[in-house]
Order: structure tokens, then C-alpha cells, then sequence
């Protein structure tokens, strides 16, 4: 995460508490695994994510000393991106080529959704916020309204001279409540199961499962040196893609390894919340959850169109065009069997776009001087 977000806990902490660092790490991970314990014994949907990410959300907020690893997270996203990778077989690849258009459409809504959103936030909170200057104001609802990665955002509102702190805290409370909602609504509504695009392989192989670690971590390094977004995610996703779309996918992710790795993401994402973070403009908060639900109920109708067109089920449609993270969604669809492909395709393409599109279109919308550099 970027240093602009000023709620992050998972930061380096100061003094005194620098050399009990490990101690809060190690208590997190206790607490995140119990709760995710709880969560098994209650049947609830991904309990090894929203468990986690409740508990840990939940004590940041009360003030506890809350922290996440950074090199934790990195290999959770590895491991996540390389499992995801498997499901490409070569017909499944011939599939999601096949839904280009559609893809493209919901890279088109992504953006008109976002822009909307930032435009509602700014009529209703400009007026409540005379302290921001009026240009401030607009670069701060544009990016926090947004579909796109919280501190690729955060950082174009910082170059923009928007708010930071209300842009961070926007994504951070959208994607506690689209990784919380969307899941809970699917499971209570019975729509989980429905896959029938298997991943390539189910056993797990331990020679090929070192080589596809050494092979997917070199691409997670290069996506780094080379300045990509997200690189433990996609360098790993990209790699594993590429041994199973040739047909020599190496071995399965075991299923304990992905379940540490949606523990250690979802700490990643419990410690952006803090004390502070309830006291960061409350009603902007309140328009920021309000909204994103009302962007999921959008999305859901949106998914529907796309179903009817392309004869995908509606549940995967949903979390392919939901205003949440690539690896959440792509997590959900992962747990719940609901065409972790398309959903990741969709997910992975409109982060692309976004992350290019969104700076220009400021600039086009709000003239020169709102230009991103």
C-alpha cells in the first residue's frame, strides 16, 4: 500500500512499539485464524476471507495494535494468482477470447459507473465540505468513486490534489462491503456450486508445485521491476496461465495454501481500517456505503443483461462486473464454483483499463487544469 494512505496500519510502526512489531503480526495471525475457525463452525461463506477481514477490521477500529506483513500479503496474492492461473485450459481460454465484447462493455460500464458515483458524491458532500477547495472537492469524489485499486487511485487523487485520506477510506469501506455482501447474498440464495469449468488439475504434485512457485515467483519479480500493478497477482496469474493453457499445468494449489493466503489478504485489507478511520467524515462514509450498494444492485441488473447475451449464468456475470477487487471476487468465485475465468478475465481487464483510462478522463471531463501527472 502507498505511504498516502494515512489509515494503513500495517505500516512500520514507531516507537516504542517498533520492536514489538513481529508480537502484533503474530497476534493478528492468531486472531484472523480463529475467526476464521468461528467462521467454519458457522458455515459461512468464505470463511477463511470474511472472517479474517471482520475480526481484523473490527479491532484496528477499537485501537488495537493490529498489523499486517507486507511480504505475508505478497505471498498470499502469489499463491491466489498462481491457483487462478490453472483454470485457463485451452477451452477455457477459447471461452473467455469468445467474450471479448463483452468484456469491453463492462469495462465501458465500469468506468460510466464510476465516474456517476463521483459525480453523486461531490453534488451531495461539496456543499457539507466548504473547507475543501471546489476543485479539491471534485478530484476527491472523482477517484474515490472510482472502480479501481485503492492506492493506484489514491495515488492519481494525490497528483490531482484531492483529499487522500476520503479517497483511501472510500475503497477501503467499498471493498469491505462488496467482499462481505456479495458473498453472503450468493450463499443464502443458493447460488454457489454452479461451475462446470474445473480447474486443470486437482492433484497436488510437490516437484511441480516447486516449479510452478519458482516460475510464477521470477514472473511476480518482473512485473515488479517493470512497474505493474498488482505483481505478486498477476506476474504469478499471467505464469500459471501459460503452463496450462499449453497443457502442462504442473500441479494443484493445496487447499490449505489458499486458505492462508485469503487469511493473509484479508489481514492485508482488516488493517486499513483504524480508531481514526470512523472519524474521517462520517456522512462521507455513510454516502460511500450507501452508494456501493446501490452499485452492486446496478451491477446485478447489468450482470442479468450480460447473461441473457452471452449465456453465462447470471451469478458469474455478477462477480465478473461487481465494483469489488480482483482477487476478492476472483476468490469468491474460486470458493463458491462460480466460473473463476470469466470472472477473473473480467476482473483483471477492467483493473487494466481503469488503471490507464481513469487519469485522461479527469482530465477530459474537468479540464487542463485537473490533468493527473
Amino acid at each position: 500500500m502507498s505511504a498516502v494512505i494515512p489509515f494503513v496500519s500495517s505500516r512500520l510502526p514507531s516507537s516504542p512499539f517498533r520492536s514489538r512489531y513481529p508480537l502484533r503480526v503474530i497476534a493478528t495471525l492468531a486472531l484472523a485464524w480463529a475467526s476464521a475457525q468461528l467462521c467454519l463452525w458457522l458455515h459461512t461463506p468464505l470463511p477463511w476471507m470474511i472472517g479474517p477481514l471482520l475480526a481484523v477490521s473490527l479491532a484496528s477500529i477499537a485501537g488495537l495494535p493490529t498489523a499486517s506483513l507486507a511480504p505475508l500479503r505478497n505471498g498470499g496474492q502469489w499463491v491466489i494468482g498462481a491457483a487462478l492461473g490453472l483454470y485457463f485450459t485451452p477451452q477455457v481460454t477459447a471461452l473467455v477470447a469468445s467474450l471479448w465484447w463483452a468484456i469491453a462493455l463492462a469495462i465501458v460500464w465500469a468506468l460510466l459507473l464510476g465516474t456517476g458515483f463521483g459525480h453523486w458524491l461531490y453534488r451531495s458532500h461539496a456543499a457539507r465540505m466548504p473547507q475543501v477547495p471546489a476543485p479539491a472537492m471534485r478530484a476527491t469524489a472523482y477517484f474515490a468513486g472510482a472502480i479501481g485499486g485503492a492506492s493506484e487511485m489514491t495515488l492519481m487523487a494525490e497528483r490531482a490534489g484531492a483529499r487522500t485520506d476520503l479517497v483511501a477510506a472510500a475503497h477501503s469501506l467499498r471493498l469491505m462491503v462488496v467482499t462481505v455482501s456479495i458473498p453472503f447474498a450468493m450463499q443464502w440464495s443458493g447460488l454457489h456450486g454452479l461451475d462446470n469449468l474445473p480447474p486443470a488439475l486437482r492433484e497436488v504434485n510437490w516437484g511441480g508445485l516447486l516449479l510452478l512457485a519458482a516460475c510464477s515467483g521470477v514472473g511476480a519479480l518482473l512485473m515488479q521491476r517493470v512497474g505493474r500493478t498488482n505483481p505478486w497477482f498477476l506476474g504469478p496469474l499471467l505464469v500459471a496461465m501459460a503452463f496450462t493453457m499449453s497443457g502442462n499445468a504442473p500441479s494443484a494449489v493445496p487447499l490449505w495454501l489458499s486458505n492462508a493466503a485469503q487469511l493473509v489478504i484479508a489481514i492485508s485489507l482488516g488493517v486499513r481500517f483504524s480508531r481514526e478511520f470512523l472519524h474521517t467524515a462520517p456522512r462521507w462514509l455513510a454516502s460511500v456505503a450507501l452508494g456501493t450498494l446501490a452499485m452492486i444492485i446496478v451491477c446485478a441488473g447489468f450482470a442479468a443483461l450480460l447473461s441473457q447475451a452471452t449465456g453465462i449464468h447470471w451469478a458469474t456475470m455478477v462477480l465478473g462486473t461487481s465494483p469489488g477487487g480482483i482477487a476478492e471476487m476472483a476468490i469468491t468465485a474460486k470458493v463458491l464454483q462460480l466460473g473463476v475465468p470469466v470472472v477473473t478475465a473480467f476482473q483483471v481487464c477492467r483493473l487494466v483499463a481503469v488503471l490507464l483510462l481513469t487519469g485522461p478522463l479527469f482530465h477530459r471531463l474537468y479540464g487542463p487544469r485537473a490533468g493527473v501527472g
